[in-house]
């Protein structure tokens, strides 16, 4: 049996060994990256049972990311070796101010862009009991977005739980307006919907986070999860409870990249575990907040002795 289960697509990062230009730059360290599986690392760290699916390439960055797989303990029954298209891959620069990274992507043509509802296996997602989806794997291609949709419709039905993160990706789409409209169709199937505050505010047009949360609620979301940056985070559920919760203090930024995603991983653990939005809030800030110290997506995830709870 699996706690969660989650699709998208993985890639080998190499990341910059020093500052400044990567063109410049001679020496680069390999990590797997990927939104998805980064919350997939933190679930299991905590110690929940969670399985990816995916479809990487049969060459040596592909295997690549199924012996990170293993060395986490994610399930990888899920995940296809496609023969005919190669594994995607990024090159990330080194930041230690707190700046955004410049990071480019050689994704195209990838196999997880290959992705369908094809590789819905009912017998394999049904005997986990949380789905969670974002942006990202929507962007990848139409027939990705459709592996979305049929697994949120069939595990809703199934009486699953979903989140979802829009983990926006502008660049990927054809136009911000199908993005907007594509996203929200698949955001609605979810039970928490956890959108950064200028995600919520591109998605429902609207600026205050009560007006942003309303906009899904009213459409059938449970509990609507805000990050508000540097104030911390905020919810609204269905019953008409909202509340905030500080951020947690961190003395020294080094890379942002991968902070939403050590959100989700506390939100989504602790709700799983029957815990209050507020103290899912917590979590989610903490460990994002510890995402933010390190410059991998995925080194400052923490296990259940490090969470300290």
């Amino acid at each position: 049996m699996l706690d969660v289960i989650t699709i998208g697509e993985a890639m080998a990062m190499f990341i910059a060994c020093e500052t400044g230009s990567l063109a410049h730059c001679e020496h680069f360290i390999k990590r797997a990256a990927g939104a998805e599986l980064n919350v997939a690392t933190g679930l299991a760290r905590l110690g929940l049972n969670v399985g990816w699916v995916s479809r990487v390439g049969n060459d040596s960055f592909g295997h690549f990311i199924l012996q990170q797989l293993q060395k986490e303990g994610i399930d990888s029954r899920g995940v296809v070796i496609d023969n005919a298209h190669s594994t995607g891959f990024q090159l990330k620069s080194k930041v230690d101010d707190g700046s955004d990274p410049v990071v480019e992507y050689f994704r195209q043509g990838s196999a997880a862009s290959y992705l369908s509802p094809d590789d819905f296996q009912a017998a394999y997602f049904y005997q986990a009991r949380h789905l969670h989806i974002t942006g990202v794997a929507a962007a990848l291609s139409e027939s990705s977005l459709a592996l979305l949709y049929h697994a949120a419709r069939n595990m809703k039905a199934q009486g699953k739980t979903l989140s979802f993160d829009p983990n926006l990706r502008p660049v990927l789409w054809k136009s911000e307006a199908e993005m907007v409209r594509k996203l929200n169709a698949l955001a609605c199937q979810a039970d928490w919907v956890m959108p950064g505050l200028k995600e919520g505010m591109i998605l429902t047009g609207r600026s205050e986070p009560d007006a942003i949360a309303d906009f899904w609620l009213e459409r059938g979301v449970q509990a609507v999860l805000i990050k508000t940056g540097a104030d911390g985070a905020w919810f609204k559920s269905a019953d008409g409870v909202s509340g905030a919760v500080p951020a947690e203090r961190v003395e020294h930024i080094v890379d942002t990249v991968g902070a939403g995603d050590g959100f989700a991983v506390g939100a989504i653990s602790a709700l799983l575990e029957g815990h209050t939005y507020s103290q899912a809030l917590v979590r989610g800030n903490r460990i994002g907040a510890r995402a933010i110290q390190v410059s991998g997506d995925s080194e400052g995830l923490p296990t259940r002795a490090e969470l300290g709870e």
